[in-house]
């Protein structure tokens, strides 16, 4: 992509800056992939930004991606129950949905079908070069299926469909970005103006352990899930992997376990991990493990008793996501109308 590392973060910057003055210029267009419950480091990673910009006043849009579970598995087992509680843990998070309508990929399909002309867009070429979708493929273990291959054509869809500007990613996540921008600049040139140049906003969020010192992911089984019960989030804790050396001290490339939870719990009590670290000193991993949940529990108590209610309204929760769907069913058609008129295929 032509965009150095630098350029795309000077722009970032720039945007951040100007995002609490003028909170009226951006759309932003975020989600998860339904492939499991989320987890702590899908709270800091992410869902704590979005509820932060959408109370800036950003216009903010929320995807579950369900159609993208099938871009490299190969079944579709409990989807419905994972949509549900991905909603259900927005909600006691703060994504309100009078502000923030939250939506499914299969439920709008005119902004699927924007693939068509965004494909005769891009090379064959260009899909192959993007790193992201190389590493995703190798971590999955499958075949280059065509969906996978297309996904970052797929992932522009759902950005520009509903003209979003914006889109909080990681450096690992650029190449979707510059793609997209790619795909509107060539569409505009092609047959008219039609869609924005999204930015990425680089995220300065650190990258959230798992309990193994990994990252924190549903793949790895190292999460501690928004919607564990403080008992299961005890046993999981318990069971994490540290080291024999007694003093517990904060070295994430030596220490990997141990560091691990010093961050999980500095992230929960505000505090530092190398405090954290000198207040249990010699007392040992056992007393770090007894710390960690205490901290990891108190902080989660008010997120699960919001979410222990939407548990308890289910009908409540589909009425979320239907209002989400239609809400963005009929952005979705707005943009296909344009589209044609651009492409002069109104009949």
């Amino acid at each position: 992509m032509s965009d150095t590392f630098e350029a795309s973060r000077k722009r970032s910057d720039d945007i951040r800056a100007d995002l609490p003055i003028n909170p009226q210029n951006y759309t932003m267009l975020t989600g998860d992939r339904p492939t499991g419950r989320l987890h702590l480091g899908h709270y800091f990673g992410s869902i704590l930004n979005r509820v932060a910009l959408q109370n800036l006043g950003v216009t903010t849009y929320v995807l579950i991606a369900d159609y993208q579970v099938i871009t490299d598995r190969d079944t579709t087992a409990n989807i419905q129950d994972n949509v549900y509680n991905m909603v259900m843990d927005y909600l006691a998070a703060g994504i309100d949905p009078a502000r923030t309508p939250i939506f499914a990929h299969s439920a709008v399909p005119e902004a699927n079908q924007l693939m068509l002309p965004f494909l005769s867009l891009v090379s064959e070429a260009e899909l192959q070069r993007n790193p992201t979708v190389k590493a995703e493929q190798e971590a999955s273990g499958h075949a280059l299926t065509g969906l996978l291959l297309t996904y970052p054509v797929h992932q522009a869809c759902d950005i520009l469909f509903c003209k979003g500007n914006i889109v909080p990613v990681g450096k690992d996540q650029l190449p979707h970005i510059e793609l997209t921008r790619l795909i509107a600049r060539r569409f505009n040139e092609r047959y008219g103006a039609v869609f924005p140049e999204p930015e990425g906003v680089l995220s300065d969020a650190i990258e959230i352990p798992g309990l193994d010192g990994r990252k924190m992911s549903k793949s790895y089984g190292n999460s501690i899930m928004l919607g564990a019960t403080p008992e299961e989030t005890a046993k999981l804790i318990k069971k994490s992997q540290t080291d024999s050396e007694r003093t517990i001290t904060f070295d994430r490339e030596n220490r990997p376990g141990v560091s691990a939870l010093l961050t999980t719990a500095a992230l929960c009590t505000g505090r530092t991990e190398e405090d954290i670290a000198a207040e249990i000193g010699e007392a040992g991993a056992g007393a770090l493990k007894r710390y960690v949940t205490e901290s990891v529990n108190d902080y989660l108590e008010p997120h699960r008793a919001r979410r222990a209610q939407y548990e308890c309204d289910l009908d409540y929760v589909r009425d979320v996501l239907n209002e989400g769907n239609r809400r963005m069913s009929q952005i979705a058609r707005e943009t296909l109308a344009e589209v044609r008129e651009a492409m002069g295929m109104v009949y």
